[in-house]
């Protein structure tokens, strides 16, 4: 589709309004970090396409996101956005609050990197490599201890001669969830010594980031950029869209052969890849102003399409499908 006929498509948009006395006239979004930069991006096109104000849009953790969404009562946000799905104690928390009624919306894909300052030589990891130099418990002998690995070598022959210095995402961080669900958990369950652990001890043995020096949280991704150009040897976990805005600073490694592109990241074949979420208080729907239609410019083809606005930030788009689908979701949210 070309820019034009696209630009003229996006000019076509049905509102509604909000009815009531209570109505509240401007949305509230919270959450992820990770998505924060195209929920801004989507506030300003929504806000200049019609007739609705600014949302407010907070950045925040993805877990911190969901606490703020279900425990504000009548001044809880409307919307949160989260680099994973919600947990079921999360669902739990948000049903005792009295928010029952949630509708999720897949908006696209980013991914995890492990990334060094740009000339860094190539990096080829694998997702197993990778946990052992993250984790704080490794196997040793058929049993977990502390983590003894200090150089990349250790780990692997093939690997660097060079020490293990880690950037990474503070706790809190929907991008460190996603470290441990998608890398740790299932590695260490994977390993013959976490194969013998019990329900009970995998948590502690298996979520746990190492705390010797050799890995640094950052609360804001961006940083690890700066700290990356000054001591070369540095590799910080990070997410794609600060390699499709910062390609010319930094190199990502490749993890299990596979580099991090839009079309092995929205395929699954990437390893380290995960989906974006925005999740609406249905509740709010009838009281929020544009809420829906809201929800709606975010997996617009203007937005989220192949030639969307939103890919420019670096969001991984759906495939046609999958959008099509999320569409359909967002279309039964009564306006």
């Amino acid at each position: 589709m070309s820019r034009f006929r696209l630009a003229v498509l996006c000019a076509v948009v049905s509102w509604g309004a909000a009815s009531g006395a209570a109505a509240r006239d401007q949305i509230i979004v919270v959450g992820s970090s990770t998505v924060y930069p195209f929920s801004t991006l989507v506030a300003d096109h929504f806000a200049k396409s019609g007739p609705f104000k600014t949302p407010t849009v907070r950045a925040s953790s993805t877990s911190d996101g969901f606490q703020m969404f279900c425990g504000n009562g009548a001044e809880s946000p409307d919307i949160t956005a989260a680099s994973r799905s919600i947990l079921p104690s999360e669902r739990a928390a948000c049903a005792a609050a009295g928010v029952r009624r949630i509708t999720q919306i897949r908006i696209g894909y980013d991914s995890l990197i492990l990334a060094g300052i740009a000339g860094h030589a190539e990096f080829n990891i694998t997702l197993d490599q990778l946990w052992r130099a993250v984790a704080k418990f490794v196997p040793v002998n058929g049993a977990f201890a502390p983590n003894p690995y200090r150089n990349w070598h250790d780990i692997a022959p093939t690997l660097p001669d060079q020490p293990i210095e880690l950037l990474g995402p503070a706790p809190g961080h929907g991008t460190r969830d996603a470290l441990v669900s998608i890398v740790m958990e299932p590695r260490c369950i994977a390993s013959e010594a976490g194969s013998k652990l019990l329900s009970g001890q995998r948590e502690a043995m298996c979520e746990a980031i190492r705390d010797d020096g050799r890995w640094t949280d950052v609360e804001n991704l961006e940083l690890i950029l700066g700290k990356i150009a000054s001591n070369p040897r540095a590799m910080g976990v990070m997410t794609y869209s600060y390699l499709e805005q910062f390609s010319h600073r930094i190199r990502a490694a490749t993890v299990d052969g596979i580099a991090p592109t839009r079309t092995n990241i929205s395929s699954g074949i990437y390893p380290i890849s995960r989906p974006l979420f925005l999740y609406v208080n249905d509740e709010h729907l009838p009281t929020t102003n544009g809420l829906a239609d809201y929800a709606a410019e975010f997996v617009s083809l203007c937005a989220s399409g192949a030639d969307g606005y939103l890919l420019d930030e670096g969001l991984v788009p759906m495939q046609m499908p999958e959008l099509l689908r999320q569409r359909r979701i967002v279309a039964g949210l009564q306006r």
